[in-house]
């Protein structure tokens, strides 16, 4: 019998609660019903925050329903599958678990159960963009054998409900946030840390704990490869905790000389992506960096940190048969339309400062109005001050962080020289439309927040096509 055949066995006629109806969870339901489980299904959303026939829907399959302000309160299940973002030490659930229930979540089962290889992406930058490029290459160099490659974690679809399907040889790629990763005892067989600066400090202790979650990723690996940023400061001293048997490959684009040579690494040189095998002492052409439709150099480590994960598995060419078609993700530095000579970017996937710094980098030296501000997840926003004042000729702030936006800009040194205009416009669309109003044929406008989503938005994904949506309009 396999685990998933055991596990299907032992959650029948089992009480399990379901914490959180969102994407990880709501498409568990019929598959822990169809395997005879008693769910019952929690939210903080109140009832009437719910399509009713949503929640009709539920209650005539028998699910039990706990929703409102004290869904957390007096749970009693064998099982508890939690959301993401619910904390594993929220005091109800440690109650719970005193009281003999297991917690766990649909990524942790997923992992543990599912008979398939499983390869890890997280990063505070670039994980979206990194994952995809993983999952695309791999189903490149497996597109006429047996092996299927899935995708999914943070992005696309929750996967556990498929592990039935899966065979050994199969692949999953996942993308993994601090939040999945905060309670996950289980690790992929590869991993990429793409790099890691202050985020969701709203949710997470402090920095230190958000660091520890990153590193979560392989800490239960056995025999596994970890690739790490070599120039971000913080991913480059994780090798040193990396679990016996465990293989650490670099990437970089910078320093490279500063990589000793018994590691494999990833770098650039010359205008060309290079790979030092350390095995064969060989440093090895795999592309231009040209060859990468994607602009900005965080794309180019994104390129590098695959590359990294899967050299000596995927054929060199198919490194740069992607590099060469892949146009990007929806909400990253996105092209939405030109109108009147100016360029509109949807980036609204820029929900931290370095990741709205590594998207005014990719536009070089010309100057954007760029929108900016959401919701205040309580990190540090001085960083990006110069960043800003130097890549920017009008900035538009809304939301939460507006304030902060501003102070940061005005107080940076290069504001001294370099001022860019600022507006504060509190309506997103009000926003959008003023930055339409200030540009200018040749110009660039682009949406990047630097900020969450969720002071007006569910999510990143909505804001942007809000974004798009207006700007269609204008």
């Amino acid at each position: 019998m396999t685990r998933l055949e055991e596990f299907f066995e032992y959650i029948s006629g089992k009480k399990t609660a379901l914490l959180g109806l969102g994407i990880s969870n709501t498409p568990l339901i019929d598959f822990l019903l169809s395997h005879g489980a008693r769910v019952c299904a929690h939210d903080k959303k109140e009832r009437d925050g719910f399509d009713p026939a949503f929640i009709s829907a539920l209650e005539g399959k028998g699910v039990s329903l706990c929703l409102g302000a004290d869904y957390l309160d007096n749970i009693d299940a064998d099982i508890i599958i939690k959301a993401p973002g619910i904390r594993k030490d929220a005091p109800a659930l440690v109650r719970a678990v005193e009281n003999g229930a297991l917690l766990t979540s649909e990524m942790e089962l997923f992992f543990k159960l599912s008979p398939c290889e499983k390869l890890a992406i997280t990063g505070s930058d670039g994980k979206t963009t990194s994952t995809t490029l993983v999952h695309l290459m791999l189903s490149e160099h497996y597109k006429d054998t047996d092996t299927k490659v899935y995708v999914g974690g943070n992005i696309g679809k929750p996967l556990f409900s498929l592990s039935g399907e899966m065979k050994k040889e199969d692949i999953a790629v996942l993308e993994l946030s601090s939040f999945q990763l905060h309670a996950m005892q289980a690790s992929p067989s590869g991993a990429i840390i793409t790099n890691v600066a202050p985020n969701h400090l709203d949710w997470h202790t402090d920095y230190g704990e958000y660091i520890e979650s990153k590193k979560r990723i392989f800490s239960f690996m056995d025999n596994g490869t970890v690739v790490l940023n070599f120039k971000n400061d913080v991913t480059r001293e994780m090798a040193a905790e990396l679990p016996h048997g465990c293989r650490v490959r670099y990437f970089t684009s910078e320093d490279a000389g500063m990589i000793p040579d018994l590691y494999t690494s990833v770098y650039t040189d010359n205008g060309g992506i290079y790979v030092w095998d350390s095995e064969k002492g060989e440093k090895i052409h795999i592309m231009d960096v040209s060859d990468i439709l994607l602009p900005g150099v965080h794309n180019v480590e994104n390129y590098m940190g695959a590359i990294a994960l899967l050299y000596g598995r995927v054929d060199i060419s198919v490194f740069k048969r992607i590099a060469q078609s892949f146009g990007g993700v929806a909400h990253r530095i996105e092209l939405v339309r030109e109108k009147d000579g100016v360029k509109y970017y949807n980036s609204s996937i820029d929900s931290s400062p370095s990741r709205t710094m590594a998207a005014l980098n990719a536009f070089g030296d010309k100057k954007v109005i760029a929108i900016m501000g959401g919701y205040d997840k309580h990190i540090p926003y001085d960083v990006m001050g110069d960043c800003v004042c130097k890549h920017t000729r009008a900035v538009v702030l809304t939301g939460a962080t507006a304030e902060k936006i501003h102070n940061a800009i005005i107080g940076c040194e290069s504001a001294k020289s370099e001022l860019p205009e600022i507006y504060m416009e509190d309506d997103f669309a009000s926003a959008v439309k003023l930055a339409h109003s200030l540009a200018k044929s040749g110009d660039v406008v682009i949406l990047t927040p630097a900020s969450a989503s969720f002071d007006k938005f569910k999510n990143f994904e909505e804001r942007g096509e809000r974004f798009k949506e207006i700007v269609r309009e204008l």
